[in-house]
């Protein structure tokens, strides 16, 4: 037990619910469970309040800030009340920061707090690709801002890491070298017991023989929903496969208004259904066009289900040897379909993968580790010896 105080950057964290969040909000839980005392400081654009003390001994600083993009891009709000908040976390004299992510302007508070108090920082690389809202003029803008916003970073020379493999060398692409990789995690036996029970499939009238491919996250551009409807489409004739898909976000009026007889939608859901809903599913898809390290791979993969994904960050490593057959060749729908013709067609092949993917999250995957090497890297920042127990 290290005793550290580690204050965490995180522009998006609960009630907000995404990758990013659900990374800060386990490292931040497992950190504690090492004993380190732990504040995350993040944004405030809703109602939340400005100090909340959180499950297993995490204290939370929400700094306000405006809401862009809706909610997707906080900005900070450089008042009275910020300074008060950033102060307050100044006198707690943390021995480490962490900050996520690289294009955050909150990021930038987090670097430059973690200067003024003479600790180099860690930042950990949420993203595998440039941000899309699938509009070729907006993403132009997002790209540039992308490179002005890592611009800055590199200024405050942080210990950058990426959580999965491919997030480590996207940053090579803004000329930030990573010094390794602070993986995604998820404690899969906990991820199960969690199971709210309903069965899907009956709620929805879905046959047994019948493939069901769920698909649970954020309705946005990026994540390939377009791609799902097309496919789903393309494939209406067939009544031996249906989506079910979860979620909401700017996408949700389209897929709630597509009107396919195989095609059906939850809304969002809370953990316990999601766990419910990857039980009685039979594959995951994830056509995303960007992913540091997806929880909902590592979610499917706790269910031993098989996932059809993209190449972004975290496929390779959860999908193992099974990777090449299951991999999508890119985030279209003629990927997809034929991705989705490959898996009806091997039934038993696909159970096989999906289970080879549960046994490797199980083993690799978890908290404890991501914890214990997150402190390690803070510690070789700082040129500080680190006890590894």
């Amino acid at each position: 037990m290290s005793g550290k105080k580690i204050a965490i950057f995180s522009a998006l964290y609960a009630p907000s619910v995404g990758g990013v969040e659900k990374y800060t909000e386990n490292l931040a839980r497992s950190l504690a469970q090492r004993g380190c005392a732990v504040t995350v400081a993040t944004s405030r654009i809703d109602e939340s309040p400005s100090r909340e003390a959180v499950a297993d001994g995490v204290e939370v600083l929400r700094l306000p800030a405006r809401s862009l993009l809706g909610g997707r891009l906080p900005l900070s709000r450089k008042n009275g009340e910020h300074a008060g908040l950033l102060r307050e976390l100044q006198e707690w004299a943390p021995d480490y920061v962490i900050v996520n992510t690289r294009f955050y302007a909150h990021s930038l508070v987090g670097l430059d707090f973690a200067r003024r108090l003479g600790v180099r920082p860690v930042l950990i690389e949420h993203g595998s690709a440039y941000l899309t809202l699938g509009n070729p003029l907006a993403d132009a803008v997002l790209r540039g801002y992308e490179h002005a916003m890592t611009r800055r970073v590199r200024r405050y020379g942080p210990a950058c890491y990426g959580v999965s493999q491919r997030a480590s060398e996207w940053l090579g692409h803004f000329g930030l070298p990573s010094e390794g990789v602070l993986s995604n995690a998820i404690d899969a036996a906990a991820f199960r017991r969690r199971s709210s029970g309903r069965n899907f499939r009956k709620e929805l009238g879905i046959d047994d023989g019948v493939m069901a491919v769920a698909f649970v996250g954020r309705l946005m551009p990026e994540k390939g929903v377009g791609a799902l409807l097309e496919a789903a489409r393309r494939v209406a004739d067939d009544r031996s496969i249906v989506f079910i898909v979860a979620g909401g976000g700017p996408e949700a009026e389209a897929v709630e208004g597509a009107a396919l007889s195989n095609l059906f939608t939850t809304g969002i859901l809370d953990a316990g259904d999601v766990s419910a809903l990857l039980s009685c599913s039979d594959v995951f898809l994830l056509p995303s066009r960007s992913e540091g390290f997806a929880t909902s791979l590592l979610e499917s993969a706790s269910w031993g289900l098989p996932a059809l994904a993209t190449e972004v960050g975290g496929a390779r490593e959860v999908l193992g040897e099974g990777a090449e057959r299951l991999l999508l060749e890119d985030a279209t729908a003629d990927s997809i379909v034929a991705a989705l013709r490959w898996a009806k067609d091997h039934r038993e092949e696909l159970g096989a993968l999906g289970a080879s993917s549960r046994e490797r999250v199980e083993a690799n995957y978890t908290w404890e580790e991501t914890a214990r090497l997150a402190e390690a890297a803070c510690a070789r920042a700082n040129g500080l010896e680190w006890d590894a127990r």
